[in-house]
């Protein structure tokens, strides 16, 4: 019997191979090597890691930036794997196996991302929380957005705008 929670078997071979990789770190060397096999595609930009905007990462304590070096080696490596397994279909009609691997794939990096907004956005002033929103979309090539000084300032405006039209209590007399 099956237990419960788990799907059918597949091939020995593959299934001790798939264990073996998981329950053990590569070595560096053989990362990079495979990572250089696999570079972003040429028409699939959004699997290029956004960098931390330059005024954000020079504020971010050891830390949190220890923990986004992580979190972007592992969306590197992740977005390699996608580029393989795009590079190994043969049919350009994706059985529905492989649109499920592909969807599963590219959602764990858009989670990986709003997790490294997560992270970041404690060390914002409250009023700038929303910078670190997880949209529907991510943006190409910095985390927070391309002109974060542009959001900044229209965050700011909206804050003051709230705070003059913010109902004071009335006091009855």
């Amino acid at each position: 019997a099956i237990p419960a929670g788990t799907g059918e078997p597949i091939n020995d071979d593959l299934a001790r191979t798939i264990n073996s990789v998981v329950s053990h770190q590569l070595q560096n060397l053989t990362i990079e090597q495979t990572c250089k096999n696999y570079q972003t595609l040429g028409n699939c930009a959004s699997l290029k890691v956004p960098a931390v905007n330059h005024p954000i990462w020079g504020h971010m304590a050891a830390g949190i930036r220890a923990q986004e070096l992580r979190l972007q080696k592992i969306l590197k490596l992740l977005a390699s794997g996608i580029t393989a397994f795009a590079r190994s279909v043969d049919d350009e009609v994706l059985s529905l196996v492989q649109q499920d691997a592909l969807a599963l794939m590219c959602n764990a990096q858009f989670e990986i991302n709003c997790l490294r907004k997560t992270a970041i956005q404690p060390m914002l002033n409250p009023k700038f929380a929303a910078l670190c929103k997880t949209s529907t979309v991510q943006p190409l090539n910095l985390l927070l957005g391309e002109d974060l000084s542009k959001q900044v300032r229209e965050l700011d405006d909206e804050a003051k705008t709230v705070g003059l039209i913010r109902a004071q209590p009335v006091s009855k007399n």
